[in-house]
């Protein structure tokens, strides 16, 4: 996809994806740094939101946390089961795009009556509901998207996340994350193979395995919101254990940074299962297709993303698809 051709361009949803590059640009990890200074004092963070607020950026924080072995218990979960929890001795990040999440309004709330004083809110607007029920708040620098799928906010959310990390570690990111725009300008620009996107078209249900970071499970999510099709998040290698027996002739899946030591077991298994096999990666693979991406180091999983992005808005343009107005999807999902 690009901007120079009007089928691309007169949607809110393109020009949203590629206004990622310049909100990470302009990203500065400084600003997660009073958040980060709370978590040094409680050692605990729960990270909560719904749908895409929630996905990669709390699950990818969590990620590079464990990978790093970061002396700090990071959890998240939705707000309705987050409300089960007792969480007087986390600091709790509420995220919500709008401000006005029903779910992460009522657990805001209820932390605020219960005295809790290291909850904290970051939204897309100034003086939201949350934040007004929250000890403090970050407001995103990408501005409030018109289409109705989240895109550029979902990138900014999870970089201000995995940035309380980066606090946390006493890493310095920046000069990864100077070299990271250009890469993602790059996975949003590739030409994308037709035949992957009418493999896409003509399948049941299309699906995405890869790792527990919120990446795959994100497109699962922008492939309802995007295409109108079916689709379901495959986590780690559970797409060898058993789904394969539901999965139909013509379906596809979508490798999102194939684990190597187990192409052999997904060749055999998919094989059988009579689907198509496409990898996002950052070198070729054995698999029918593979879209190669730039490889980012640490910040890998942003260009997974966008380059998941790009094929979807393929299909939606072929398929001649509203991109900014799905039917029934709402800008949204459950509002205060």
């Amino acid at each position: 996809m690009n901007l120079k051709e009007n089928k691309y361009a007169r949607y809110y949803l393109v020009q949203e994806m590629m206004g990622t590059v310049p909100t990470v640009e302009k990203f500065d990890p400084a600003c997660s740094g009073f958040v980060a200074d709370s978590v040094r004092r409680t050692g605990k963070i729960f990270f909560t939101g719904e749908g895409s607020s929630r996905l990669l950026p709390a699950k990818n924080a969590r990620r590079v946390a464990m990978k790093w072995g970061l002396a700090v218990e990071v959890q998240n979960d939705g707000s309705h089961q987050a409300a089960e929890y007792d969480l007087s001795k986390f600091s709790v990040l509420i995220d919500s795009n709008s401000g006005r999440t029903k779910e992460a309004l009522m657990l805001a709330k209820k932390l605020q009556a219960e005295g809790h004083r290291d909850t904290f809110a970051l939204s897309a607007n100034p003086d939201t509901p949350i934040a007004q029920a929250c000890a403090a708040d970050h407001v995103l620098g990408c501005g409030w998207e018109e289409a109705v799928a989240a895109t550029k906010s979902v990138v900014e959310q999870a970089l201000f996340c995995e940035s309380v990390i980066w606090h946390l570690a006493g890493k310095d990111m920046k000069a990864v994350l100077k070299d990271l725009p250009a890469k993602l300008e790059t996975a949003l620009t590739l030409p994308i193979p037709s035949e992957i996107v009418e493999w896409v078209k003509g399948a049941h249900t299309i699906y995405f395995a890869g790792f527990n970071d919120g990446v795959a499970e994100e497109l699962t999510l922008k492939t309802n919101e995007i295409t109108r099709r079916k689709s379901d998040f495959l986590e780690g290698t559970y797409a060898v254990h058993g789904i394969e027996e539901v999965m139909q002739d013509g379906d596809i899946v979508f490798l999102v940074d194939p684990i190597e030591s187990e192409y052999d077991k997904f060749l055999s298994v998919f094989k059988g299962a009579g689907v198509h096999v496409v990898a996002i990666s950052t070198k070729q693979t054995p698999f029918e297709r593979t879209v190669v991406v730039p490889d980012a180091g640490a910040l890998q999983a942003y260009v997974y993303l966008c380059a998941g992005w790009n094929i979807l808005v393929e299909v939606g343009i072929s398929d001649g698809i509203n991109l900014d107005k799905p039917e029934r999807a709402r800008k949204v999902g459950n509002e205060m």
